[in-house]
C-alpha cells in the first residue's frame, strides 16, 4: 500500500486555498493552476499533448476542464481507466468564520475557540478530521486522483494500459464540465484508440444514518429529475372567492399528494430512493392585488434507481389527477358549507380535473394555430433569454405561461413538464465484460485494503447524491429518456444535453471518495485516514486489477 496521507493532504490544502465557488470565476483559476501543476511533471514536459486545457461548451461562463493521461509501457494496451472529479465547490456565505473557510489549518485553530455542536467538537478534538470548504466535497478526492496521476507518470512501466484524469468544473449547478468533457473523450478515443473500460469518481461519502460505521463504495448513482407543474385556476376577487378557484389551492393539494409519498419511492437491487419533496411552490402574480392568482408553479426533487423519466411522468400524471380531483371535491364541499352559513345560492361547479403534459399542450397549440404560434413562441423565448436573472426552471415556467395564453379552453388545468437538467441514473451489475471486471476489481481492492482500516468498507449500488457519474454512463433507453426533451419548454434554447453522447462513451462508473460530514455546510469536514490514505489505495488497487501488473 502507498503511504500517501501527507502528500495527498498537502495537495488537498493547495486546492482548497484556491477559491473555486461554482459560477463565480474561481473555477477558471483553479483549472489553470491544475494545468500548470500537471504540465510541470517531467512526463508531461516530454508529452505536451497528454495534458489538455479544455474550455466548456454551450456555457454562459468562461471556464475549463483539465484532462491528462499517461500511457502505460508494460505490454501497451488500449484499455483505459478514467479518474473523474469536480473542482468547483458551493459558496462560503454560511461560514461564521468566512475569512478562514479556505484555510484548513487556521480554521481548525479558530474553531477551538467557538461554541460548536457536540459531534463537531468531538471530531475537531480527535485530530482525525480536517475542516474547510471543499476538503470533503471534493478536493481531497481530486487530490487523490492527482497523486495517482503523478505516481503513474513516474512509473508508466507499471501499467498495461492507460490512466486518464478528468478534472471538471460546474458539477454543483449544471455539470457543464463533464458534459463538455465527452467531446474531448471522444476525440482522444479516436486519436489514440483508447478503450474506456472503467471510470472512478471520487465524490464524498457520508454515513447513511446516525451511528453508521460503514465507509461506502458505490457502483452506480441515483438519477435525478425535477418534475414541474404549471397550474391554472379561475381568477376572482377575494370577496367573491367561490366564483373562481385559486391555483394555489390546487397546488397545495398537489404538493400534499406528491411530497413525502412513499408510493413514489423507487426500489431497485434492494435499495430504495427517498420520496420526492417540493423544492418550490409559488404563484406567478407579479404584484399584490385582491384578485386570486391566474397561475401557480410547483416543482419537486425526484430520485430514481430504475424508473425512466417516462415512467416518472406517467406516475405523476396519475398523482396530479388525484390531487386535482381531491381539490375540486373539497372546494365543492366548502362552497356548500359556506352557502348554508350565508344563505346565498350555490352556483353549479362545472370544472373537471384536467391534467396534460407540456408536449400534449404544445402539439395541440401547433395544430390549432400553426405557424403563428410557433413564430410567436420562438420570439418570446429569444426575448426571455435576454433576462440573465431568469434561471432554467423559471425560463420554462414562463414559456408554459405564455403558451397557455393561446389555449382556447381556459378552464383550470395542470400542465406537467421537465424544466431543467436530467441527471441519469447509472448501474453496474455485471451485465457485460467491463462491468464484471470492474466488480471483480472492487472486491479484490476491498479485500486487500480492509485489513489496514478499522471500519467496514461496504459496496452499495447507488450513490445517493447528484454527481457527474450521471454524465459518463447511461442506463436509460432512447424511448425512456425522450420525454426529457419533448417536455422541456427550454430545450435547445435555454438548456440542452446530448444524451446520446453519453451513450457513445458509456463507461461503467463507480465512486470511491473521501469520507466525512456536513458537505455544503459550514462544518464540512473529512476524515483523514480514510480520505487521504485508504481512498487512493482502494482506487489504485482497482487500477492495478484492470490495467496494472497483476
Amino acid at each position: 500500500m502507498f503511504d500517501c496521507k501527507d502528500e495527498v493532504w498537502a495537495l488537498t490544502k493547495q486546492l482548497v486555498r484556491i477559491e473555486s465557488i461554482v459560477n463565480e470565476g474561481g473555477e477558471k483559476v483553479l483549472s489553470q493552476s491544475l494545468f500548470t501543476l500537471i504540465s510541470s511533471y517531467p512526463y508531461f514536459q516530454q508529452q505536451l499533448d497528454h495534458v489538455i486545457y479544455q474550455q466548456t461548451e454551450n456555457d454562459e461562463q468562461e471556464r475549463y476542464n483539465v484532462i491528462a493521461f499517461v500511457k502505460g509501457t508494460k505490454n501497451p494496451s488500449n484499455k483505459t481507466v478514467l479518474l473523474i472529479g469536480h473542482i468547483d465547490t458551493v459558496g462560503i456565505d454560511d461560514f461564521t468564520l468566512k475569512e478562514l473557510a479556505l484555510d484548513p489549518d487556521a480554521l481548525a485553530l479558530a474553531l477551538r475557540q467557538e461554541d460548536l455542536p457536540e459531534a463537531v467538537k468531538v471530531h475537531l478534538e480527535s485530530g482525525e478530521f480536517e475542516f474547510g470548504r471543499g476538503v470533503l466535497d471534493m478536493k481531497s478526492g481530486v487530490a487523490s486522483h492527482l497523486y495517482l496521476l503523478k505516481y503513474y507518470s513516474e512509473h508508466p512501466d507499471e501499467l498495461e494500459g492507460n490512466l486518464m484524469v478528468v478534472f471538471e468544473c460546474d458539477e454543483e449547478v449544471g455539470s457543464h464540465g463533464m458534459i463538455s468533457a465527452l467531446t474531448e473523450l471522444k476525440r482522444l478515443r479516436e486519436m489514440h484508440g483508447f478503450n474506456y473500460v472503467a471510470a472512478i469518481n471520487a465524490d464524498f461519502v457520508s454515513p447513511r444514518y446516525i451511528g453508521d460505521p460503514k465507509r461506502y463504495i458505490y457502483t452506480g448513482t441515483v438519477g435525478k429529475l425535477l418534475p414541474s407543474f404549471f397550474i391554472t385556476g379561475s381568477e376572482t376577487h377575494v370577496g367573491s372567492c367561490f366564483e373562481g378557484i385559486d391555483p394555489n389551492f390546487i397546488a397545495a393539494h398537489l404538493t400534499r399528494q406528491i411530497s413525502y409519498n412513499p408510493a413514489l419511492c423507487n426500489e431497485a437491487f434492494g435499495e430504495t430512493t427517498v420520496p420526492p419533496v417540493s423544492l418550490r411552490q409559488m404563484d406567478l402574480k407579479p404584484a399584490y392585488t385582491v384578485q386570486t392568482a391566474l397561475s401557480a408553479y410547483v416543482y419537486f426533487n425526484f430520485f430514481i434507481h430504475s424508473w425512466s423519466p417516462k415512467e416518472v411522468q406517467d406516475r405523476l400524471i396519475v398523482e396530479a389527477e388525484t390531487a386535482f380531483t381531491t381539490a375540486l371535491t373539497e372546494f365543492k364541499h366548502n362552497y356548500a358549507e359556506y352557502t348554508k352559513a350565508s344563505g346565498e345560492p350555490m352556483n353549479v361547479i362545472t370544472w373537471q380535473p384536467r391534467v396534460m403534459t407540456y408536449e400534449e399542450m404544445h402539439v395541440s397549440l401547433q395544430s390549432e394555430h400553426g405557424e403563428d404560434y410557433i413564430i410567436h413562441m420562438d420570439a418570446f423565448k429569444e426575448q426571455l433569454l435576454l433576462q440573465t436573472d431568469v434561471d432554467t426552471r423559471m425560463f420554462s415556467a414562463r414559456v408554459v405561461e405564455e403558451a397557455w395564453k393561446w389555449m382556447p379552453d381556459k378552464n383550470p388545468a395542470i400542465i406537467m413538464f421537465y424544466p431543467s437538467l436530467y441527471s441519469p441514473r447509472t448501474e453496474v451489475t455485471g451485465k457485460n465484460y467491463n462491468e464484471k471486471n470492474l466488480l471483480d476489481a472492487i472486491k479484490v481492492a476491498v479485500d486487500t485494503v480492509q485489513p489496514n482500516y478499522p471500519h467496514p468498507i461496504v459496496t452499495k449500488n447507488f450513490f445517493p447524491y447528484i454527481s457527474d457519474m450521471s454524465f459518463i454512463s447511461l442506463s436509460d433507453d432512447v424511448a425512456g429518456i425522450s420525454v426529457v426533451a419533448t417536455n422541456n419548454p427550454g430545450w435547445k434554447t435555454k438548456i440542452y444535453v446530448d444524451y446520446e453522447a453519453i451513450r457513445d462513451i458509456n463507461v461503467p462508473v463507480i465512486n470511491i471518495g473521501p469520507y466525512g460530514y456536513d458537505a455544503h455546510k459550514q462544518y464540512e469536514r473529512m476524515e483523514r485516514s480514510f480520505s487521504l490514505n485508504i481512498v487512493p489505495n482502494l482506487t489504485n488497487q482497482v487500477i492495478q486489477q484492470l490495467i496494472g501488473c497483476k
